[in-house]
């Protein structure tokens, strides 16, 4: 696993040595940036269930100005600590520790908000509903901003609440990028 581009190009990341954590594969994560394209530059980034950083790093690298990562695992935010000193990101980063679905509430009322959120869960747990439903109630996202989530084809999204809209979706085998945009009601 690597950085494709940016100012931290071609630099291989740490990986977990067990199968806890499922690292979005090389060729999903530079097709879901060549669909971004330039939005990132400059973005406010929201990487939840981060397990290594991958996503959020990448887009730090391509340009985002400020990414936080959020998971609950202790192995996983070690990764993400290794990752970001292997970047030398430390300056635009945040990690918090904690449930993605309990953080977007501490997000909301501390008043942040992101132009992307990652959301990459554990496959069929039901993490895509929780997080989909936390965000309709505590809006973290801009106006126009995308949480885009990487699941199974078999983790249906479900209905989306009047300010979401599902703009578009890519099957990578048994992995599906949803992109949904945020617009307020």
């Amino acid at each position: 696993m690597r950085i494709i581009t940016g100012k931290a190009r071609g630099l291989k990341l740490t990986v977990p040595k067990n199968m806890d954590v499922r690292p979005t594969a090389d060729r999903v994560k530079e097709s879901l940036f060549n669909i971004i394209g330039t939005k990132i530059i400059g973005a406010r980034v929201l990487d939840m269930f981060a397990g290594t950083g991958n996503l959020g790093l990448e887009s730090w690298s391509r340009g985002a100005a400020a990414v936080t990562f959020v998971d609950e695992s202790r192995e996983s935010l070690r990764l993400v600590q290794s990752n970001i000193v292997k970047c030398r990101a430390e300056a635009d980063v945040q990690v918090l520790k904690g449930s993605a679905v309990n953080i977007i509430e501490h997000l909301h009322h501390q008043g942040l908000k992101f132009d992307f959120a990652f959301c990459d869960p554990p496959y069929n747990k039901g993490w895509v509903q929780k997080v989909l439903q936390k965000m309709e109630h505590f809006q973290v996202l801009e106006d126009g901003g995308y949480l885009i989530i990487e699941h199974s084809k078999h983790d249906e999204i479900g209905v989306l609440a009047a300010c979401f809209e599902l703009v578009r979706q890519e099957p990578y085998g048994e992995t599906l990028l949803s992109f949904i945009r945020f617009a307020k009601v």
